[in-house]
């Protein structure tokens, strides 16, 4: 059962209103130290790499890039943006059933309910806001309406951390260096504006997928023998 109870707050500082508010509040939401426990999932990152998909930073960018424009990234980027727009809790819990409905393995199912589960207790337990039953993506945008945000700052803030978290992931495991990682990171930065920005007119016919091994990967991964990761 959603329960979502919409809820607007304005910071105020001296009578005046903070407009850094909303942008300081989407930095906390999807900092690493939010605690949804992201640094323990890998997207199926961790059988890419066992399996030599990925070996270094040009093949790890080329996998990024790819779920980024083609899978994952951008079709949980309009999940967030759709959420945010969404009309009522039937609206609502539609897309979150879409959602679920196209995870393509057990383990990314697990890995947005999870997460999403995780969120939802903390602005309940934090801001008060009573949101549950949401995967990830979903509660992340209509958490964010309720918060005020800005849907295109929170849009391709959420791809950020998407792409910063499995960058991180894959710096223990190629393994890479750190300083490799922020490169890489930067060097997104464009894929990352341009996904986010054209999932803000995007619709829910517009989710698909293309990245065929990715998938698998999330499939593969958990006969993995020894895994550091959930997924």
């Amino acid at each position: 059962m959603i329960t979502v109870t919409p809820i607007i707050t304005t910071a105020m500082t001296d009578g005046i209103m903070s407009t850094k508010q909303p942008l300081l509040t989407a930095l906390q939401w999807l900092s690493p130290s939010f605690p949804i426990g992201s640094f323990a999932y890998s997207h199926g990152l961790e059988w890419a790499i066992e399996a030599g998909h990925i070996k270094d930073e040009p093949t790890l960018q080329n996998w990024l890039q790819d779920l980024i424009a083609l899978e994952s990234g951008r079709s949980d980027a309009i999940l967030v943006s759709l959420a945010y727009c969404a009309e009522d809790r039937a609206a609502l819990k539609s897309l979150n059933d879409l959602a679920l409905a196209v995870a393509p393995s057990s383990e990314r199912r697990a890995e947005t309910t999870l997460q999403g589960q995780a969120f939802c207790q903390t602005l309940k337990d934090v801001w008060d806001y009573d949101i549950s039953g949401l995967c990830y993506p979903v509660a992340v945008g209509y958490g964010a309406f309720c918060a005020g945000l800005d849907r295109a700052d929170i849009t391709a803030a959420y791809l950020h951390a998407f792409v910063a978290n499995l960058i991180s992931a894959a710096v223990r495991l190629v393994p890479l260096g750190q300083t490799q990682g922020q490169r890489m990171l930067l060097g997104l930065m464009p894929d990352i504006l341009e996904v986010g920005t054209n999932a803000l007119s995007a619709s829910e016919e517009d989710l698909t997928s293309a990245c065929f091994l990715s998938d698998i990967a999330s499939m593969r991964h958990e006969k993995l023998n020894t895994r550091i990761f959930k997924t």
